[in-house]
């Protein structure tokens, strides 16, 4: 699905459209991009939605050339992705153009040289609403995860596991969540995390917080 509404902010986030110093200006404009979406929002939800998707997508190749070592821009980004990511999730979207959107976003995901969309990852689950893309996203990486896991040195990183943790979550999968966790030599919260809720939604409490 390809929206017709002419982005604005298409032309600012082109590859490379900012340098070293450009931080407060990508943070402004980012800015002026979620409220161009917000005022589509209003009447297209679900050309909003896609304007999400094509600004998550540039926002590693326009903005990859910045210094972030202030973190003013991370956390721009992150703001920014607070808001849209909720828009993106209601979207009254079909099956197809929800596929498409995250076929779109799981390549921004591959491309992201900074994990700008980590928080994207974080709620694939969510932003998949179907259950079929649920299953789709979990089992394409599920089984390189756990190779990687249990066959490899510790320390291993599978690109998008987030988003196989997300999809097993949402989908109330918790047993093959919890036993895909079970692999991991580096407990590592950002990953136990969506163990927790799992434990949390069965109501074990206990085992949550242990």
């Amino acid at each position: 699905m390809t929206s017709g509404h002419r982005w604005a902010f298409k032309t600012r986030f082109r590859a490379s459209a900012y340098g070293w110093h450009g931080s407060a200006l990508a943070s402004k404009r980012l800015e002026e991009a979620v409220r161009e979406i917000n005022s589509v929002a209003k009447s297209d939800r679900v050309s909003a939605a896609d304007g999400c998707v094509s600004l998550m997508e540039r926002l590693w190749p326009a903005l990859e050339h910045i210094d972030t070592s202030s973190g003013a821009l991370g956390g721009a980004v992150h703001r920014t992705l607070t808001k849209l990511i909720p828009i993106l999730i209601s979207a009254p979207a079909d099956v197809r153009t929800r596929s498409a959107w995250l076929e779109r976003l799981f390549q921004a995901v591959m491309d992201d040289g900074v994990q700008y969309l980590s928080p994207v990852e974080d709620r694939w689950g969510e932003i998949a609403v179907y259950p079929v893309l649920m299953a789709e996203y979990a089992e394409r990486l599920r089984a390189l995860i756990r190779r990687v896991w249990v066959e490899e040195p510790p320390g291993g990183h599978v690109i998008g596991t987030a988003i196989c943790l997300s999809c097993l979550l949402e989908a109330g999968r918790y047993g093959d969540l919890i036993e895909l966790l079970a692999c991991t030599r580096m407990k590592w919260w950002h990953w136990h995390r969506f163990g927790a809720e799992a434990l949390v939604r069965q109501g074990a409490w206990d085992a949550a917080i242990a």
